[in-house]
């Protein structure tokens, strides 16, 4: 991971909005390889190959140490994000399986599995290509080719649930993250609840994902590890930090600025150079982080006791800000006078004239009671969803967008 750089400013960027920053190239190729070859020296695979790779590995090495980054440096050093989007592919598919053992998310290959991966040899998925996709051509100087579309279309959440990817830095979110990670670079998410950080996360690290919810009482063990009792007494188990490091994965610390900072510092030599912890409650062992170790947080800066302490600010060289895609919230069906009362409420928020607005959570909780209720009960629930100090402007607002004389929130009234 590369160290911050103290003396220079972190990139704050937003992902409502493109980051017009243009990579330089070498426009002088190197001799050419026999076969198509990946940034990391390996050769480019078909569709699906890298499925089957996985799989293959699993059908041939059923053992309880198949972790994500330990299938990766099995496949020869593939990427762990690749290796983990296949994983989560194959789970969708009922070909793999997943458990959690010794404090490590393992996986193991289904019956179904065992019969895709014998369709995979009959029809010879795992064959190398044919030699002319793996011969490249003697390049001749010509303009630089156009950029291959991004994906479209929703990516799916572990929890089944889609995630409508936003533009970043030009590209993709779920894809500027990844490429964070792959340069060492630690990433800060910033912006009011309910805009989507959690969600955001969990698209772009999937099944490599250790998440910590913070809170003020978040303790050292929450992050390092505690004992538990068992039947011969009490055994240490890891936490995500130390399983993450160890299996070469992605730890999210949500909420991060409501963590107390000196439970936080815990954290601070695996995101440095040393790239190391000591797990004093484990005997003083030693954990080293393996390759593909990430660390990225979220932080509310709204939301009562976040701090933002300059020692953690400094850990995480980009900063991006993340706001709520009114679009987005239209596309996915939300009452189009309750997205317009939202961002007059922002309006208001930016000025500095209340401290509350409905994000995309909020209007999607919307959608879901006008669906279950009626209409007036999501507007009612609405108000009574903002804080009290903000709840007569909201209610204002509401019931101008709505056509309402009065709106209050969401009670109980007479017996019926």
């Amino acid at each position: 991971m590369h160290p911050y750089n103290p003396a220079g400013s972190p990139p704050a960027w937003s992902m409502t909005a493109p980051n017009p920053t243009a990579a330089t190239t070498s426009t002088t190729a190197p001799p050419a390889p026999p076969a198509t070859l990946t940034v990391s020296g390996l050769p480019t695979l078909r569709p699906g190959q890298l499925r089957a790779q996985v799989l293959a590995h699993l059908v041939s090495q059923p053992a309880d140490g198949n972790t994500i980054g330990a299938i990766a440096r099995a496949l020869g050093g593939r990427s762990t994000g690749a290796v983990g989007q296949a994983i989560t592919k194959l789970v969708e598919l009922d070909h793999v399986t997943g458990e959690v053992s010794g404090g490590k998310k393992v996986f193991h290959v289904t019956t179904a599995g065992l019969q895709q991966h014998q369709d995979n040899l009959a029809v010879g998925v795992l064959d190398a290509p044919p030699a002319a996709a793996r011969t490249r051509p003697t390049p001749a100087p010509r303009p630089a080719p156009a950029a291959a579309p991004a994906p479209s279309g929703p990516v799916l959440r572990p929890n089944g649930t889609p995630y409508h990817p936003r533009r970043l830095a030009g590209r993709r979110d779920v894809d500027v993250l990844q490429e964070l990670r792959g340069a060492g670079i630690a990433a800060l998410l910033y912006g009011p609840p309910g805009t989507g950080k959690t969600s955001v996360v969990e698209a772009a690290f999937g099944a490599e994902l250790h998440t910590v919810a913070g809170d003020g009482d978040t303790t050292v063990g929450d992050l390092i590890g505690d004992y538990v009792p068992d039947r011969a007494g009490y055994r240490f188990v890891p936490g995500p930090l130390p399983t993450a490091m160890q299996a070469g994965e992605v730890l999210f610390i949500d909420d991060a600025t409501l963590i107390s900072p000196r439970v936080l510092a815990v954290m601070y030599p695996a995101m440095d150079g040393r790239r190391q912890i000591v797990v004093k409650a484990d005997g003083g062992r030693t954990v080293t982080a393996a390759n593909g170790f990430y660390v990225i947080a979220g932080h509310n800066p709204g939301v009562h006791g976040a701090v933002l302490t300059e020692a953690l600010a400094s850990r995480f060289s980009a900063h991006i800000h993340v706001t709520t895609d009114y679009d987005l919230a239209r596309a996915l069906g939300a009452d189009s006078r309750a997205v317009r009362a939202a961002v007059e409420l922002n309006a208001k928020v930016q000025a500095g004239q209340i401290g509350w607005a409905p994000q995309l959570r909020e209007l999607l909780g919307f959608k879901k009671i006008a669906d279950t209720l009626d209409t007036d009960s999501a507007i009612a629930n609405l108000a009574g969803v903002a804080p009290v100090e903000d709840r007569d402007t909201v209610a204002e607002v509401l019931a101008k967008q709505f056509g309402r004389r009065i709106v209050t929130g969401l009670a109980l009234g007479k017996q019926l």
